[in-house]
């Protein structure tokens, strides 16, 4: 498994540690085989993150959030963000980053927004919760998920929300502020995408962020292009390779 998992890597990231870590994962993306797929996220954003989970202080700040006290502390791909409860399921994100007062969640998208209409499902159990005041927007936003499951088309909207509220839970355990970071793919190749598509997917991201500002857990939102286009020099080819095998 090893073998197969060095020819889905790109030069840089360190084989053993992402076996690791994808083998403990939920997703059980290696023993599935959607690792190895032509549209795996998950190899898009491991191959991204692969080359900084030994050296995290090398890791590029995030447009938009360079008002952090960068740099990066630590750097982990598939971390579960636990709610404050026990039992059931847990969200994990495809990269976590915690620089000295924040933790940042990281739900990378590639192809996901482009395939289907999403249709939003929330079990009871995130309204029965009390949350802090803090996070009233997300509350908000899950109340009108409950109402509208079709108010978004492209954004997985509730699975942003279970993922706010995971990570406002694992936060508060580290003494950290959370942020969620929205790391989105416009793929040039692989499958026809709309230009239209790609504007409404935008217009989606813009009007979630819009409800659910100046809550507990900050959210922002970047083009992988955008990100990897600030990449210093030294890691620069790790950018060009990235864009030359995934396509973002």
């Amino acid at each position: 498994m090893i073998d197969e998992l060095a020819s889905h890597l790109l030069p840089g990231v360190p084989i053993e540690r992402v076996a690791a870590a994808l083998g403990a994962a939920a997703g059980q993306e290696l023993a599935s085989g959607k690792f190895g797929s032509p549209e795996s996220s998950s190899a898009m954003a491991v191959n991204g993150f692969g080359p900084f989970l030994e050296s995290p202080g090398t890791l590029p700040p995030f447009p938009y959030l360079h008002d952090l006290d960068w740099p990066a502390l630590t750097v982990d791909i598939e971390r579960q963000m636990r709610f404050p409860w026990a039992g059931g399921r847990h969200p994990w994100l495809d990269a976590a980053v915690e620089t000295a007062t924040h933790l940042i969640g990281v739900e990378s998208k590639r192809f996901e927004p482009f395939r289907d209409s999403k249709l939003a499902k929330l079990s009871s159990k995130y309204s029965s919760h009390h949350w802090d005041e803090g996070m009233e927007p997300w509350c908000a936003m899950r109340d009108r998920l409950l109402a509208e499951p079709a108010a978004f088309r492209h954004l997985d909207a509730a699975q942003l929300v279970k993922h706010g509220y995971g990570l406002v839970t694992e936060a508060k355990r580290r003494g950290k502020l959370p942020i969620l970071l929205y790391l989105y793919a416009e793929p040039t190749e692989g499958r026809t995408i709309s230009v239209k598509a790609l504007a409404d997917h935008r217009s989606e991201i813009t009007s979630f962020a819009a409800a659910v500002a100046g809550s507990t857990v900050r959210f922002s939102a970047c083009p992988w292009r955008e990100w990897l286009a600030i990449f210093p020099p030294g890691l620069t080819d790790h950018a060009d390779r990235l864009i030359a095998r995934f396509r973002p």
